[in-house]
């Protein structure tokens, strides 16, 4: 047990001296042989939320209904300030043995099964003809039941991503453009509560207040950042062998096909 002690406050130390703000805080506890493992999430709001409550939320958010967190205080301070007034990172502890996981960022995973999770779930999307057909085409071979699971782990689609994902589906970007904003968008993973389990093993343990003069300005300077890398690579010139929403539906791409793992 000392050992494992030791390897694990090392494994902390090395994510604070590399100044990881999204630390993945996995504390493993050993009781008789058994391995327990808690996670710290934090999320952003205008209020302290001291017990959240299952079935509440925006079915329209990305992952539909549930309690949305992230691994990140800084990234859940911005979320807290999103409407440029001060707010709080309310933090938790989430037991995670025994609850069914999904994470959508595996590598047996790609950018079209998060896509089609994305169509399912968010109400707007461009209502041009070739936009429809490629929801359908994306939930019809991409789409992954999330309902299974008590826990979601996925990327957040914010207000500048979204709009990327609909230059996408719309066939205005290919597949691999699509993929490399996500990928240098540095967008977060966000941990999404499903389940009224996942809910039963959640415990508030504080909070920190975010100052909005300070994480409004991160929020929308980060945005900007993204929505300036994402035109120059649009307008950078298209690998012949490029993918776009067309040539996946036209040559009946599903999953395992080789080109998607980028």
């Amino acid at each position: 047990m000392g050992n494992k002690t030791r390897i694990f406050m090392y494994y902390l130390r090395w994510f604070y001296m590399n100044d990881i703000i999204a630390i993945s805080l996995q504390r493993y506890r050993f009781n008789d042989g058994e391995e327990q493992m808690e996670k710290i999430i934090y999320h952003g709001s205008d209020h302290i939320i001291l017990k959240p409550e299952y079935g509440k939320g925006n079915f329209s958010n990305d992952y539909g209904r549930g309690f949305y967190c992230t691994e990140s205080i800084m990234l859940a301070k911005e979320w807290a300030c999103a409407k440029n007034t001060d707010g709080y990172a309310n933090q938790y502890r989430l037991h995670m043995d025994q609850l069914s996981l999904l994470n959508l960022n595996e590598s047996k995973y790609h950018i079209l099964n998060w896509l089609a999770v994305l169509t399912r779930y968010r109400s707007y999307w461009q209502q041009k003809s070739i936009a429809e057909e490629a929801k359908e085409y994306l939930q019809k071979h991409f789409f992954v039941d999330i309902s299974q699971y008590d826990v979601v782990t996925g990327y957040r689609a914010d207000d500048s991503y979204f709009s990327f994902a609909q230059d996408f589906v719309s066939g205005l970007i290919s597949f691999q453009k699509l993929s490399e904003a996500i990928r240098l968008g540095k967008l977060g993973e966000q941990i999404v509560l499903k389940s009224e389990k996942a809910f039963q093993q959640l415990k508030f343990i504080g909070y920190e207040v975010a100052d909005a003069e300070e994480y409004y300005i991160k929020k929308t300077e980060r945005e900007r950042e993204a929505r300036k890398e994402y035109r120059r690579n649009k307008k950078g010139n298209a690998n012949i062998n490029d993918l776009f929403m067309l040539d996946i539906m036209r040559e009946g791409i599903q999953n395992g096909d080789a080109r998607l793992s980028i």
